[in-house]
C-alpha cells in the first residue's frame, strides 16, 4: 500500500471576528500519498490560504484531523509544530524569502542551523547538493541582488530540498515569474518528482495546474472538485514550443 504523507479528514477552520464567526474551510477530506504532484487551485475566499497555513503547520484546525507523515498535528505544541515544520516540509514562496545579504549557500544552508545533529561540515555538503540538484553549481557565493528572479527562486527551491522532507509545499512559487521563467521552474518541480519528490503547489493559474498529476479545486472553504490530471503537460516540451525570445 502506498504510504500516506498527507491525511485529512473533516478538516474544519473558523475564526471569530467581534461577533461572527468566519468558516473557512467546512469539513474537507483528502489524502496525498509519497510520490504524488498535487496542485491546489481556488480564488480568493476559497480556503486556499488558510489551508496552505494547516498544511504547513503555521496554523491548526479547529475540528477535524491532519496527519502529516503519521504525525497527528493538532496534538503539538508549538514548538513540537515548529519542529515538524523544520524536519518533514520544504517550503517555498512567491517572494523567494532569501537573506539578501547572504550567498546562496548560506541561504541554502539555513534550515539546517536549527538541526543540532548536523556538523558544520556537512551542513555545507548538503547545501552544496541542494545547489547542484537545482542546476545552480555555478552560483554557490552569490547573493541574491546577483541572481535573476528565476535563479533566485532555484536558491529557494534548494532550501526546501536541504533537509530532506517528506514534502515540498510550494505556494504560488511562479507567481512573480515570467511564462519561460515560470516553465524552466516548473520543470525543475516535475524533474524532482520524478525522482520521488511529493510536491503540494497552490497556485491561481491553470496553465502551471496542468504541469501535476492531480488538481484539488477549492470553493467557498469546500473541496469543488478532486481530479487526475490524465493529460498532465510536460513543462519542458511547453518551454521548446515557446517562441523565441525578442528582448533587446
Amino acid at each position: 500500500m502506498e504510504q500516506k504523507i498527507l491525511d485529512i479528514h473533516d478538516l474544519k477552520r473558523e475564526f471569530v471576528m467581534g461577533d461572527q464567526t468566519v468558516r473557512a474551510l467546512k469539513g474537507i477530506t483528502f489524502d496525498i500519498k509519497a510520490g504524488e504532484f498535487v496542485t491546489i487551485m481556488g480564488s480568493s475566499g476559497s480556503g486556499k490560504t488558510t489551508l496552505l497555513n494547516i498544511l504547513g503547520c503555521l496554523d491548526k484546525p479547529t475540528d477535524g484531523s491532519y496527519h502529516l507523515d503519521g504525525v497527528d498535528v493538532k496534538s503539538l505544541n508549538r514548538d513540537e509544530l515548529a519542529g515538524l515544520r523544520n524536519t518533514k516540509i520544504g517550503f517555498v514562496f512567491q517572494a523567494y524569502n532569501l537573506l539578501p545579504r547572504t550567498s546562496a549557500l548560506e541561504n541554502v544552508e539555513l534550515p539546517l542551523f536549527y538541526n543540532k545533529t548536523i556538523s558544520a561540515d556537512e551542513r555545507k555538503e548538503r547545501a552544496i547538493k541542494s545547489l547542484e540538484s537545482v542546476k545552480l553549481a555555478e552560483r554557490f557565493d552569490h547573493t541574491p541582488s546577483q541572481l535573476s528572479g528565476g535563479q533566485q527562486q532555484r536558491v529557494a527551491i534548494a532550501r526546501a530540498l536541504v533537509n530532506h522532507p517528506v514534502m515540498i509545499l510550494a505556494d504560488e512559487a511562479t507567481g512573480n515569474l515570467d511564462t519561460r521563467t515560470s516553465y524552466e521552474i516548473m520543470a525543475l518541480m516535475q524533474e524532482l518528482n520524478a525522482e520521488g519528490k511529493t510536491i503540494v503547489f497552490v497556485t491561481h493559474e491553470p496553465d502551471i495546474a496542468a504541469f501535476s498529476t492531480r488538481t484539488i479545486m477549492l470553493r467557498d472553504g469546500k473541496i469543488q472538485k478532486d481530479s487526475i490530471n490524465t493529460n498532465q503537460r510536460s513543462a519542458k516540451e511547453a518551454l521548446a514550443s515557446l517562441p523565441e525570445s525578442d528582448d533587446y
